[in-house]
């Protein structure tokens, strides 16, 4: 399977890139706000839900939003960079177009709130899948 590479400019691209990502598994550590220069990246352990049956994959995939104006967590313990997150969904809260804010949630009810001059998302897988026995569920 070939690295995945997406940009989104609106909240359309940005949902194809939050179907990529969820499930993906982030170390607090792997999170960076750039103030000065506008920027929030993480890395991130994507799960690859193209594969249908065992064995499952995951991949290192980076994830960076420019023109962010601010960012603030709710519910994710500060500080903590072993913590282990786990991605739900990237959605966008339009405020006065074309800025509003991406919201990152996270199992548990953590969240991530970017403020955005507007939408400006990379994602890139950055090298090749692993192997993983367990697919992601919903169901607990």
């Amino acid at each position: 399977m070939s690295l995945l590479k997406l940009t989104a400019l609106d909240a359309a691209d940005l949902e194809i890139i939050s179907a990529h990502m969820q499930d993906a598994v982030i170390t607090l550590g792997d999170i960076r706000f750039l103030k000065a220069s506008g920027k929030f990246a993480l890395i991130a352990n994507r799960f690859i839900w193209q594969a249908q049956k065992p064995p499952y994959e995951r991949r290192r995939t980076g994830l960076s939003f420019d023109r962010v104006l601010s960012a603030r967590s709710q519910r994710i313990r500060q500080g903590a960079d072993d913590a282990i997150l786990s991605l739900l969904s990237i959605s966008f809260t339009p405020d006065e177009e074309p800025s509003g804010t991406v919201v990152l949630t996270f199992s548990g009810g953590g969240a991530i709130h970017l403020k955005v001059e507007c939408i400006e998302a990379r994602l890139a897988d950055l090298g090749p899948a692993w192997e993983t026995p367990n697919q992601p569920s919903h169901d607990r």
